[in-house]
């Protein structure tokens, strides 16, 4: 790995590891932290070229931050952990899953999609209008942010169900990805479950009473105990 990615930690007990979405930093999961971390072992970290995590010199791309992720738990000696990506976060976590599933206990995944037509045909043309402003302009850093909506994932829902652990699909009723898209990516997981809560795509911002009770809801069924001591069962 050729960075050192950004990060903080608070907790205790299982590892549960926040991936921030496209162009942003750990500071999105502002209203899940501390939430979290009475439970778990929370690790937030700024995704390479955003935040305070270098840029490097790899392809700007999912798979690798999905590299730099793999890296990070190794350099951690994190050898299994609960993933929650929001967003391209929750991109990096699929792809992630579907490379290493012996590292990943379970996901909750925040507004991914799996191919950019998963979003709302005005969406994904506006980004892509982005896109070939910014590559016309020379504007490199906004060219390969827009490029990993406008032309990535580029993941085969087949390849999910081979991901064994539970998976949480949540999502706004005003999301930006369609609401049959996510039902999909919950459906091509062996053990995945789609909850809708009020909210745009950025309901774990604006809504945060309802969207923390249901992923503390997945989160309790599936790895606490009865004294929420964060044990896996």
């Amino acid at each position: 790995m050729d960075i050192t990615l950004f990060y903080e930690e608070k907790g205790e007990g299982v590892p549960l590891i926040l991936l921030h979405g496209n162009g942003e930093d750990m500071r999105y999961f502002i209203n899940q932290f501390d939430f979290l971390s009475s439970s778990f072992h929370v690790y937030a970290i700024d995704t390479r070229g955003h935040g305070k995590s270098p840029r490097g010199e790899r392809p700007f791309t999912l798979e690798v931050f999905s590299d730099d992720l793999y890296f990070f738990m190794k350099s951690k000696r994190i050898d299994r952990a609960i993933l929650f990506g929001f967003s391209d976060g929750a991109n990096i976590a699929m792809i992630f899953s579907i490379l290493h599933p012996e590292m990943v206990l379970g996901m909750i995944l925040d507004g991914g999609n799996l191919f950019p037509e998963g979003l709302r045909e005005d969406v994904i043309g506006s980004i892509r209008d982005e896109y070939e402003s910014a590559k016309a302009n020379g504007d490199k850093r906004k060219e390969e942010l827009f490029s990993l909506m406008a032309y990535e994932p580029n993941i085969d829902p087949k390849a999910l169900f081979a991901v064994k652990c539970p998976v949480l699909v949540i999502a706004g009723d005003e999301d930006v990805v369609k609401r049959e898209h996510s039902q999909l990516i919950a459906s091509s997981f062996e053990n995945g479950e789609f909850v809708l809560v009020s909210g745009t795509h950025f309901a774990a911002l604006e809504n945060p009473e309802e969207f923390n009770h249901a992923i503390s809801l997945f989160l309790d069924a599936h790895f606490l105990t009865n004294d929420k001591s964060g044990m896996v069962r």
